[in-house]
């Protein structure tokens, strides 16, 4: 649970189809509203990473943002694409 105007970090894991931790290249993120219209995107950077295959995003809740928002971290890992999806629900007050 997020408030309008505050700030959520949002991580992602990426891993192999064995499971290891992998870094992609190309890594991005995606805000999308909870109409599935995307609302933001920006680049992920070195700066962003947190370890191996794990990274992260500080991200500040817009007011026309309402009830949820969806983040996509996409990269590619083998010149495919490999992409982790959540949620995360706002409340007002």
């Amino acid at each position: 649970m997020a408030y309008i105007g505050d700030t959520v970090r949002l991580q992602v894991n990426f891993k192999s189809f064995e499971g290891f931790l992998i870094d992609p290249s190309d890594i991005s993120l995606k805000i999308y509203d909870n109409a599935k219209n995307e609302v933001d995107s920006v680049q992920i950077t070195e700066a962003n990473k947190i370890a191996t295959g794990q990274y992260f995003y500080d991200y500040v809740v817009p007011a026309d943002i309402h009830e949820y928002f969806i983040f996509e971290f996409r990269g590619l890992h083998n010149e495919k694409p490999i992409l982790a999806r959540g949620k995360v629900d706002i409340k007002f007050n």
